[in-house]
């Protein structure tokens, strides 16, 4: 349960206050956050939902007990709050997640994520469903940053398949949910991928580059599984259905991939995927200029929740790293690391923790991350290979949890046709993710720590 302590973002005011060395650890000081994480999950408890309680509201819970705890004068409260909600990582972040909440609204506004599905499932015959469910729940995921996005767009189409073939439900569903995680854990606009790398102040690109060489196995072995099990499978009718679709609309996902992966600036490549999808909707008559506009604003309100629990949560993790929380917190989780592997496993455990606690990945990586980043530097841990570990986990936790909004969905969509068991039983990916970062962080070689306490 001490890892639930970790509620903190990558401040680089709390890390200037650590470096000093004027800080008394502090057990006291991790009240605040006890608190946020209390409510949070005492209200998803009782509501049986946990996303009941708008997280900010949660964590303004939390800053409440902090002023009301914490001995400093007033002004110096507000400005130590005021200073951590400023803090240019944690704007450049809400920054992304405004531009990033409008690039999925206009594309869903042209029509795109029908594209993806309507051009997955022409191409697609049945003997190979179970693999094209996963790719195209990946390639969706990916291109729009979030797995609830790609279940609810794919879910009653995939419960749907049950009915016209002799598939199995429950492997139809896992590799949905398979592929939605694949795609959320490594999708340049995912709320996860941008909390990881700003978390640890690595580029995108970085983190997909050192994410990819782990997730990519998994997803390779999974698609070998799904084919194998999809051979037994005979023809069905449902190869003959034509859809209609412009291939076209893709485009803008496209762009934003590869601009991202060869790692032209994040805000130049979301405002780029912005401006082309509009002129594809223009063009198609989708909507008007203002219309445009409209959306893309609707696309900003849509990401307001993420936007003040970044920005709350930063003044909140300043005040508890001022009081001493998060040098109390290194001081005890580094009892448990001795050598870079077993740092990259604690901060793994780290996030996993934090995630069953709230069912929420994004939020656990938010809560986790300057811990993660402490540990990174102290150990010497290549930043990229941190930041991809923090959110893989994240993923795996979010991905397998029975109150997790993936697995909620699916099962409610599927209507009591199958347990949770079975829709756990076969999500290849998830269970093989795992094993392929273990084995990637045993195997892998590394230069000594250089541990800053010995220095």
């Amino acid at each position: 349960m001490s890892s639930l302590f970790a509620i903190l973002l990558p401040l680089r005011f709390c890390k200037d206050r650590l470096m000093t060395s004027t800080v008394t650890p502090s057990f006291k000081a991790l009240i605040p956050f006890f608190v946020f994480i209390i409510t949070f999950l005492s209200v998803g408890i009782i509501q049986d939902d946990f996303y009941a309680l708008p997280a900010p509201i949660a964590v303004i819970a939390g800053i409440l007990v902090a002023f009301l705890l914490f001995r400093q004068s007033v002004e110096v409260k507000i400005k130590t709050l005021l200073e951590g909600c400023g803090d240019p990582k944690i704007l450049t972040m809400c920054m992304i997640y405004l531009l990033a909440g409008a690039f999925a609204a206009v594309t869903k506004a042209t029509g795109s994520v029908d594209t993806i599905v309507h051009l997955g499932m022409d191409l697609i015959s049945s003997q190979y469903i179970y693999f094209g469910v996963f790719v195209i729940a990946a390639f969706l995921s990916v291109s729009t940053g979030t797995s609830v996005g790609a279940i609810v767009a794919l879910a009653p189409i995939v419960i749907g398949f049950a009915d016209t073939g002799d598939f199995s439900l429950g492997i139809l569903c896992g590799a949905l949910l398979g592929g939605a995680m694949f795609g959320d854990n490594l999708s340049v606009i995912s709320d996860t991928t941008i909390a990881a790398t700003q978390s640890l102040g690595v580029k995108m690109s970085d983190k997909f580059k050192a994410n990819i060489k782990i997730a990519l196995p998994a997803a390779v072995a999974t698609i070998g599984i799904l084919i194998y099990q999809g051979l037994a499978l005979e023809p069905t009718d449902s190869d003959t259905v034509a859809y209609s679709y412009s291939a076209l609309k893709i485009a803008p996902y496209l762009m934003v991939i590869i601009l991202s992966i060869i790692g032209v600036n994040v805000f130049v490549t979301l405002v780029l995927g912005v401006i082309t999808a509009g002129l594809l909707g223009l063009f198609y008559g989708d909507f008007s200029i203002i219309e445009f506009t409209r959306i893309a604003y609707t696309g900003f309100t849509n990401m307001t929740e993420i936007f003040l629990l970044s920005l709350l949560t930063g003044g909140l993790a300043a005040l508890v790293a001022f009081n001493g929380g998060i040098e109390f917190i290194l001081v005890n989780i580094k009892t448990v690391i001795n050598n870079k592997k077993t740092a990259q496993f604690g901060i793994g455990a780290l996030v996993s923790s934090v995630n069953l606690a709230i069912a929420n990945n994004t939020v656990a990586i938010i809560i986790s991350g300057a811990i993660a980043k402490s540990i990174n530097d102290d150990y010497a841990l290549d930043p990229k290979q941190t930041a991809s570990t923090l959110d893989i986990f994240a993923c795996i936790t979010q991905g397998l949890l029975p109150y997790g909004a993936q697995v909620l969905m699916i099962l409610s969509f599927a209507n009591g046709k199958i347990s949770y068991v079975d829709l756990v039983g076969n999500s290849w990916y998830l269970l093989l993710l795992f094993a392929s970062t273990t084995l990637f962080i045993i195997l892998k070689r590394e230069a000594p720590a250089r541990i800053r306490a010995q220095k």
